[in-house]
């Protein structure tokens, strides 16, 4: 049975979904067909092993079509895949978005004679320059600003995929999002591996902060901009600023913090202490009442002893973290976090149990203090949308998708909001 048009897996993070559709896009316009392509994760070692049970089951249903495999698994590490009697093509992740390589597909019904396409990443200087108007909901485009990381945490195998940091022009940015508007998005959320190293890299080294003011002020029709994971110890002035002063900025942010003991921190090869996670989020606080926080969490890292893994417990309260993304530890060979003496896998599972249970607290107390408030609610479909703080909140009546609308908050579960439109 033919595929007219390829069929694409997503496994991992918001910028491979992102990068999911650009291929679509780059696949389809290319003429390729009857082609099963799945993108990639590494950022865990179960999520590797979710990669290779996603590429069995795919084979299994599409028995006649070519499977290509991309993503940062297999950039990382491209032979085990190719190595799968179910893999026919393997590219990495500059081949991926490269019009060229799908040019080629389409060209070569046997897909050339080299089951593996994969440069070295590191060798890339150049972000995409393919960006995709319209991912995401009706309601929320992504707009990819920052490719890669220069940074080496010792857990962290990711750079390795991505490649060092690259950043997206101003201009580039700013023009794709204006076309985003003119097609009725009321939210663009700003993506990256790291966000606020983006600039670093461009003539004069602009900031993050001067990226969002610059979209502000030159966009003035976005109705709600959002930036995605970022890590604090970068945040700078105008982004501070903007913060403050901003009310189109979204009031929420997702720290990348880890861990909430020094050691452990300092092992981790990170570049913020305990007390720096803590002051950003009362100096935000300060200027920004309402803002709430999301936080990666590793439970488990090596050597990490029961203190160690109290100062995480107390760094939720002492932060005031809502929205919690907790992993286990698992070790990714070739990261110098492998090599550590490591935590009982037991005791990993037991600790990442009480970070979850704390995070469901956290999410419960937020949404109790929600209760009677009034909130700009953007619809993700008939029924559901979400405040600005990105809380989940369902109507009892249909409402437009896409629109913003005010509701009163009259109920609340342990996951969502109930309200009224006003």
């Amino acid at each position: 049975m033919t595929i007219p048009t390829p069929k694409l897996s997503t496994l991992g993070c918001r910028l491979n979904a992102y990068e999911t559709e650009a291929m679509r896009e780059l696949a389809t316009s290319s003429g390729v067909s009857d082609a099963v392509i799945i993108n990639t994760c590494a950022v865990t070692a179960e999520a590797v092993r979710k990669s290779k049970q996603e590429v069995r089951k795919l084979r299994k249903e599409n028995p006649d079509a070519k499977v290509i495999v991309t993503g940062c698994a297999a950039q990382i590490d491209p032979n085990s895949f190719a190595n799968m009697a179910e893999v026919d093509f393997v590219i990495g992740n500059s081949e991926k978005m490269a019009k060229e390589t799908w040019a080629q597909f389409s060209e070569n019904e046997d897909f050339g004679t080299e089951k593996i396409k994969v440069d070295d990443i590191m060798s890339v200087n150049e972000t995409a320059g393919h960006l995709i108007d319209g991912f995401g909901s009706r309601s929320r485009a992504y707009v990819q600003v920052q490719n890669g990381c220069d940074h080496r945490c010792t857990f962290c195998i990711i750079p390795f995929g991505r490649g060092n940091s690259r950043s997206v022009p101003a201009g580039v940015i700013v023009d794709q999002i204006k076309r985003l508007v003119d097609k009725g998005f009321n939210e663009v959320v700003l993506t990256g591996v790291d966000l606020t190293s983006w600039g670093a890299d461009l003539p004069n080294s602009p900031k993050l902060g001067d990226l969002i003011m610059r979209i502000l002020k030159l966009v003035p029709d976005l109705s709600r901009l959002r930036i995605s994971s970022i890590d604090s110890i970068e945040v700078d002035e105008n982004l501070m600023q903007a913060i403050a002063t901003e009310k189109r900025l979204m009031p929420h942010l997702h720290l990348s913090l880890q861990h909430g003991d020094d050691l452990i921190l300092k092992r981790m090869k990170r570049r913020h202490s305990r007390t720096d996670a803590i002051k950003f989020c009362e100096d935000a606080r300060k200027v920004r009442p309402e803002i709430t926080f999301g936080a990666d969490i590793i439970a488990g890292f090596p050597t990490e002893s029961d203190e160690h893994f109290e100062n995480s417990v107390n760094l939720i309260k002492d932060c005031g973290l809502t929205w919690l993304h907790i992993f286990p530890y698992s070790p990714r060979e070739g990261t110098p976090a492998a090599r550590m003496p490591q935590v009982n896998g037991n005791q990993i599972k037991r600790r990442a149990a009480v970070l979850r249970g704390l995070g469901a607290k956290q999410i419960q107390s937020h949404l109790s203090s929600q209760l009677g408030k009034d909130h700009s609610i953007l619809m993700e479909n008939s029924y559901m949308g979400r405040t600005e703080q990105f809380t989940e909140v369902k109507f009892d009546k249909e409402q437009v998708e896409g629109s913003i609308v005010l509701g009163k908050i009259t109920n609340a579960n342990e996951k969502q909001l109930f309200a009224t439109a006003i």
